[in-house]
């Protein structure tokens, strides 16, 4: 009789009669389905207030005239915003120092990695102990370094100077000089980025199968072919992650400008953060400073799309 109840037929508006039973079993698939979308939705709701929702919200107030000092006199100007920047010659110049900035320290430090990847890649205890202190800079926290490469870079007591007049040659001005200013930014990102590089490309010639390096031994494969033919393309998908992420990374530099340059001397290291961050906080220009965000939003975004469509056909997963 309970079977015949749970059975009982459910009339339907339109088509054929459904029993409870399919009923039953019609919720119990739809609750299954919708699981792993209620598994993911905290996270979902955690990108959607702390991150979708800032992004939205600052290409809103980019199209309006506001100030941090007055949040109640806000304006409408629509692109004018992005023309006014567009003109401005410092923030051509800094776009510019930017992209150099951004060029130099992702060319260096993954070719620098690679080559120290290739030799740190043994076995022997000294090698891995070696790993271990090319990593170290990396857990460092970057305004530690920027502090210690102050020190370093003192005119008068730093400790590059000091090795120079060793030597017999004379000091520099690392940097209090716009030629070598932003070098020395340069050189301090390579040094901190340079370590976790590295580590991930020994992780990537360790997934390198040995039976393929034993075949081009026997060929008698020249170092160089094989290093073309099959190191770097088996690493192409590490090449191309640390290529994003190091790009990335370059266009969001802020902290060692901050501590070490304050964008100077003549404006020769200010680059697009530290430009977003001096027209919102010193000169209380949010409109402008919402404007260059979005800039810099696409600009990354771009940047990011351009690594997938060029390097799509060159990246080979195994």
């Amino acid at each position: 009789m309970r079977k015949a109840a749970a059975a009982q037929e459910l009339p339907a508006a339109d088509g054929p009669a459904v029993t409870r039973t399919e009923a039953r079993y019609g919720l119990a698939e739809w609750l299954e389905r919708i699981r792993p979308y209620l598994y993911v939705t905290p996270a979902l709701a955690f990108f959607a207030v702390f991150f979708f929702f800032p992004i939205a919200y600052v290409i809103y107030l980019s199209f309006f005239d506001w100030s941090l000092l007055n949040l109640e006199e806000i304006e409408w100007v629509g692109l004018a915003n992005f023309a006014e920047i567009l003109q401005d010659s410092d923030f051509r110049q800094v776009l510019g120092t930017t992209v150099v900035y951004t060029l130099s320290t992702v060319a260096l430090g993954i070719s620098l990695s690679f080559f120290l990847a290739l030799w740190l890649n043994r076995k022997a205890r000294i090698y891995g102990l070696i790993q271990a202190a090319v990593f170290s800079p990396h857990i460092i926290s970057l305004v530690s370094v920027a502090m210690l490469w102050m020190w370093l870079m003192d005119p008068q007591y730093g400790l590059l100077n000091a090795v120079l007049e060793f030597f017999g040659l004379p000091g520099y001005t690392w940097l209090s000089d716009t030629k070598s200013a932003l070098l020395s930014l340069i050189l301090v990102s390579v040094w901190k980025g340079v370590g976790y590089n590295t580590i991930v490309f020994i992780a990537g010639l360790q997934s390198i199968p040995r039976d393929i390096y034993e075949a081009a031994s026997l060929d008698r494969s020249p170092w160089w072919r094989t290093l073309s033919r099959i190191t770097i393309p088996m690493l192409s998908p590490t090449i191309f992650f640390l290529l994003v992420i190091n790009t990335i990374s370059s266009f969001q530099v802020f902290d060692t400008i901050y501590i070490m340059t304050q964008g100077g001397p003549v404006n020769s290291t200010n680059m697009l953060v530290f430009y977003i961050y001096e027209q919102g906080m010193d000169f209380y220009n949010g409109g402008i400073a919402s404007a260059a965000s979005v800039i810099l939003l696409g600009l990354v975004g771009l940047l990011t799309l351009i690594h997938f469509r060029v390097m799509e056909k060159r990246v080979h997963y195994r």
